[in-house]
């Protein structure tokens, strides 16, 4: 008998020993009921719930939304993965958005045969402790601010391993603490780059100690350096020394993550 995604979601969930309250809050989420109404089946998730439970338990997206296919005869000619995910599709995917669908089609589709080496970046790891890192569509401005998202777009996934960036000094509790947020604009140059993707800690809410900040002010986001200046204000420093820094007022400063790591792997 075929799964449903809610039975997948509690399946899923149980096997990695979190409880409802625990994923709910590696997935940034405020209420235990959400996660309880999605196991229940009373409420459908978005795609982009969907890339934040599945980065939490540390699964690949299509473990969700898809049954695993049913074993071929061996004596069945090898079916490619395009064919295997056309399958799943028919059976078990009438549920999923058609932008999800076009995705895992493409994903799954041979490659044409070149003289370019492709990276394997599915592949277990050696030591094993890959986890997914979600990326989120938001865009922190390194510049004069960009207008805040109301609901960011999960855009991709990036699997990395959690003891190879503590070897780095990343210093983080769990890992599904830990999203990737792209920078814009040139003011924290050289330290962060136009477009530089930026590891973030989300459980990091309020100032702790001097550092790089992924923060909201005045209707906008940033990405800058805080320090206390007083009881009343931060000082919001760029490292480019061509743009002034300012002062702005601690109470209407919303902090949403602290920058740890620059993928070009600047520790920050």
């Amino acid at each position: 008998m075929n799964e449903s995604l809610s039975q997948r979601i509690k399946r899923l969930r149980k096997a990695t020993g979190m409880s409802q309250a625990q994923l709910a809050d590696a997935c940034g989420w405020k209420s235990q009921s959400r996660v309880g109404n999605y196991e229940a089946g009373t409420r459908e998730p978005t795609l982009a719930d969907i890339a934040s439970i599945a980065s939490a338990l540390g699964v690949d997206q299509s473990e969700l939304l898809l049954d695993s296919p049913p074993l071929e005869p061996s004596s069945t000619k090898p079916r490619s993965t395009a064919d295997l995910v056309k399958q799943m599709l028919a059976k078990s995917g009438k549920g999923i958005p058609e932008e999800a669908r076009k995705r895992l089609l493409a994903a799954a589709e041979e490659p044409t045969p070149t003289n370019v080496i492709a990276a394997e970046f599915q592949r277990p790891g050696l030591v094993g402790d890959e986890v997914w890192i979600a990326h989120y569509d938001v865009r922190g401005a390194m510049g004069g601010g960009e207008v805040t998202h109301d609901f960011p777009e999960m855009l991709q996934d990036v699997r990395v391993s959690p003891k190879h960036l503590r070897e780095l000094g990343v210093e983080f509790k769990e890992h599904y603490h830990l999203k990737l947020v792209t920078g814009w604009g040139q003011s924290m140059a050289p330290t962060i780059k136009n477009r530089d993707p930026l590891i973030v800690d989300v459980s990091i809410r309020d100032f702790a100690g001097d550092g790089i900040y992924y923060f909201s002010w005045g209707g906008h986001e940033y990405i800058k350096r805080l320090q206390i200046a007083d009881e009343e204000y931060f000082e919001m420093i760029s490292d480019n020394p061509k743009h002034k820094d300012r002062m702005i007022r601690r109470e209407d400063t919303y902090i949403q993550a602290r920058v740890l790591l620059v993928w070009n792997a600047h520790l920050v």
